[in-house]
C-alpha cells in the first residue's frame, strides 16, 4: 500500500457525502438492494447510528464499511430469532456497508479497513460480529473466521448469507488482520479504578497552559475563585489545598484533632476507615475505636451508647464513603448525634465528594482529593472546615497547619497551578445532579448484570456508593490474574491493592465518564471468565 491511502474513521461533512455516493454505486447500481434515484445518492436507514471507516485517496473516497451496535440490527429484520443462532453472552456488533470501488479491489485494501473496525471494535469491547456476507464471497469471509448461520437472505441479484465472528474464532484464523490478544490498553485504555480516570480534552487543555507562580496575581484568584466552588459543591465554610494524596489530608485532619483536649472515637468498617485509625496512633491521639466488620453498616446505637458512657470523648472521625467496599456511611445520622452530644464530626470524603451527596455543613474537618469523583488529575487534597473550626496554635508543622491555607488567599507555599487550573475547570464542566443520575444508571445496570452471572457485588444497593462497586471472585478466580487479563484487554480495574489481593475482590469504580459499551464489553468478558476461567 502506498502512502496516499489513508484510513480512518469518517467525521468530515465531505467524507459523508461520498458515503452516500459510494453506497449508491454498491447497493443501487451493483447489488440491486434498492431503487434508483435522480440523485444518486443513498443515505443509509441508520446513518446516524453507524460509526464508518473509510479508505481515502486524497479527497476520494475509494472504500468503507459501517459498524453499529442498536439492536434491531438489519439482521434482525432478515432473521427471525436471530439470538437464537448466536453464541450466548456476547457483545454484540452488526458490520454492514463493505463496499471498495471497482478500481482498488484487492486484498490488502481490504485487510485494511478490516483491521481500522476491529481495533475499533476490541477497544469498545466487542466480542461478537453479525454480517450479511455476499453469497459470492463466501469463501473470503470463511478465510477471516466467519461462520454462516441460518437462511440466506436477500433476493434474486441481492442474496446474503448471515454469519457471525468471535473473538475466540478470529484468534485461530491462519493470518488474522487483527491481533485480538493485542492489549486495547495500547490503544485507549478504560479506566474503571477510584483512580487515576480520564479527565476531559478542555481539563487537560487548560492544565498544560496554565504555569504561573503562586505568588502572581492569577494563581492567587485562580486558587481563591476553586476554594470558593469547592464550598459551595459541599456546603463547608472553608478550605485549604494541599500538594499531595488524600493520605496528605487526612494527616492534616489528625494533626488539627492533636490540638483538642478531649478523647476520640473513630469508626471503622473497612480499609480507609482503619487507615484513619492508624493516623491517630502516628500522631498519638487519644481515642476509641468502634470497629465492625468491613461490608457492613455501622450501629450508630451502639456508637450512642459509647458517647453516653464517655463523656470525656468530644470527636468522632469515620469515612463517609469507605473506597474499600463500596458502603456509605450514614452521614446525615452521624451529624445529628454529634450535634445532640456537643461532640465534633470528622470525615474522609476522598471518594464522596462528586460521585455521592455531600452535606458538610456541621462537620468540623472533612477530607478530599481532586482526582476521583471531582474529574481531574490526582496530586490536590483539600481538608474542608466547618463554622465550629477555629485556627489552633503554632505547634503544628508549617506544612500542616491548615490556618495557613485558609487565610486571606489560601497560597502559603509553592502550589502547582496547572494542577489548581485544571481542577477549577473541572468544577465548572461539573454537573453533579446529571453526574450522580448517570452512575446510578450505569450502577444498576452492571449491578443487575454481574448478578445474574453469579457475582454480585459485597454492599446491597442502598447502602452503597454507586461509584464503587465491591465484588467477591470464588477461588477458582484469582483476583490477581482477573485484573491482569482485564488490563491486558484494555479494562482498568482496581484489584492490585494488598487489601484486594488478600481476600480475592475485585472493583469495578464508575469515577470517569464511562458509556454504555464500555461496560457492556466488560460484563462480556466476566460471562467468559466465569465460564472459562482466566486464559492461559
Amino acid at each position: 500500500m502506498g502512502q496516499e491511502y489513508i484510513f480512518k474513521q469518517a467525521t468530515e461533512p465531505w467524507e459523508f457525502e461520498q458515503i452516500h455516493r459510494l453506497n449508491y454505486e454498491t447497493f443501487v447500481k451493483e447489488i440491486p438492494q434498492h431503487q434508483s434515484n435522480r440523485d444518486k445518492r443513498l443515505i443509509d436507514k441508520f446513518h446516524e447510528q453507524n460509526t464508518y471507516f473509510i479508505c481515502l485517496r486524497g479527497q476520494e473516497l475509494l472504500g468503507m464499511l459501517a459498524l453499529r451496535d442498536q439492536r434491531p440490527f438489519s439482521l434482525d429484520q432478515k432473521v427471525d430469532d436471530l439470538d437464537s443462532y448466536l453464541p450466548a453472552a456476547r457483545s454484540i456488533c452488526e458490520v454492514r456497508l463493505l463496499a471498495l470501488r471497482k478500481s482498488v479491489r484487492h486484498r490488502e485494501l481490504l485487510r485494511r479497513l478490516l483491521y481500522e473496525a476491529g481495533q475499533y471494535m476490541l477497544s469498545r469491547g466487542y466480542d461478537t460480529a453479525v454480517i450479511s456476507g455476499v453469497l459470492e464471497q463466501q469463501k473470503l469471509y470463511r478465510h477471516l473466521g466467519f461462520v454462516p448461520f441460518g437462511p440466506i437472505v436477500g433476493h434474486a441479484g441481492a442474496r446474503f448469507q448471515p454469519m457471525y465472528l468471535t473473538a475466540d474464532q478470529y484468534a485461530r484464523v491462519r493470518r488474522p488482520i487483527v491481533d485480538v490478544t493485542t492489549p486495547i490498553s495500547r490503544g485507549k485504555p478504560i479506566f474503571l479504578m477510584p483512580g487515576p480516570i480520564e479527565v476531559s480534552n478542555t481539563v487537560r487543555d487548560v492544565f498544560v497552559r496554565s504555569t504561573y507562580s503562586h505568588r502572581w496575581p492569577e494563581c492567587i484568584a485562580l486558587h481563591r475563585k476553586t476554594r470558593t466552588m469547592l464550598c459551595d459543591l459541599t456546603g463547608a465554610r472553608d478550605v485549604g489545598l494541599f500538594m499531595g494524596s488524600g493520605t496528605l489530608a487526612n494527616d492534616v485532619v489528625a494533626g488539627q484533632l492533636s490540638l483538642l483536649p478531649e478523647r476520640g472515637l473513630i469508626l471503622t468498617n473497612g480499609e480507609f476507615s482503619e487507615r484513619l485509625a492508624d493516623h491517630g496512633r502516628r500522631w498519638g491521639l487519644s481515642f476509641e475505636t468502634l470497629a465492625l466488620e468491613w461490608g457492613q453498616p455501622f450501629d450508630l446505637a451502639q456508637a450512642e451508647q459509647i458517647l453516653e458512657g464517655r463523656p470525656e470523648i468530644g470527636w468522632i472521625w469515620t469515612v463517609h464513603c469507605e473506597t474499600s467496599t463500596g458502603m456509605i456511611n450514614d452521614l446525615a445520622k452521624l451529624k445529628r448525634i454529634c450535634r445532640k452530644r456537643h461532640v465534633r464530626l470528622c470525615t474522609d470524603c476522598v471518594s464522596s465528594i462528586g460521585t455521592a451527596p455531600v452535606d458538610l455543613q456541621d462537620v468540623y474537618l472533612a477530607s478530599g482529593v481532586s482526582g476521583k469523583g471531582l474529574c481531574c488529575y490526582s496530586g490536590l487534597s483539600m481538608v474542608f472546615c466547618g463554622d465550629s473550626w477555629s485556627p489552633g496554635g503554632s505547634s503544628l508543622p508549617a506544612c500542616l497547619d491548615l490556618s495557613h491555607y485558609v487565610s486571606s488567599d489560601g497560597v502559603p507555599f509553592t502550589i502547582c497551578s496547572n494542577l489548581v487550573a485544571a481542577l477549577h475547570q473541572a468544577l465548572q464542566e461539573l454537573d453533579l445532579e446529571h453526574r450522580m443520575q448517570n452512575i446510578r444508571h450505569h450502577s444498576r445496570w452492571i449491578r443487575q448484570q454481574m448478578t445474574d452471572i453469579g457475582l454480585p457485588p459485597l454492599v446491597e444497593e442502598s447502602l452503597s456508593n454507586p461509584a464503587v462497586l465491591t465484588f467477591c471472585l470464588e477461588p477458582a478466580l484469582d483476583s490477581g490474574q482477573v485484573g491482569e487479563h482485564l488490563k491486558h484487554k484494555g479494562f482498568m480495574i482496581s484489584y492490585g491493592s494488598g487489601y484486594l489481593r488478600r481476600r480475592n475482590w475485585i472493583q469495578i469504580c464508575l469515577m470517569g465518564s464511562t458509556g454504555e459499551k464500555e461496560l457492556q464489553g466488560i460484563v462480556a468478558e466476566f460471562r467468559l471468565l466465569i465460564r472459562d476461567g482466566v486464559p492461559v
